[in-house]
């Protein structure tokens, strides 16, 4: 039997904290073919996107992918991104 990964349960403990301190959590990403994130918004193949509640929609943070709908320009979009993909979890204010 494999292992699952420590991280998806790391990026959920950071993104709880945030929130749970008033903070606005942030997902740095690298983007690639698995990637589902508006490519307007890709530099250097990279993204960072604003996870905060008010900013989200049906987040979920599962043990491969971290799925959600935001608005991009005022645009709907669904994101998916896996979670290895995730480089760093911040809050914007630290």
């Amino acid at each position: 039997m494999s292992e699952i990964s420590t991280k998806p349960y790391i990026l959920r403990a950071l993104y709880e904290w945030c929130v749970d301190n008033g903070y606005t959590p942030h997902l740095a990403v690298k983007v690639d073919s698995r990637t589902q994130v508006p490519s307007e918004y890709v530099k250097n193949g990279e993204i960072t996107l604003n996870v905060s509640p008010s900013a989200v929609h049906k987040l979920q943070i599962g043990n491969e992918l971290v799925e959600f709908s935001a608005r991009f320009a005022g645009v709907a979009r669904q994101i998916s991104v896996p979670v290895g993909n995730v480089y760093a979890v911040y809050a914007r204010e630290t």
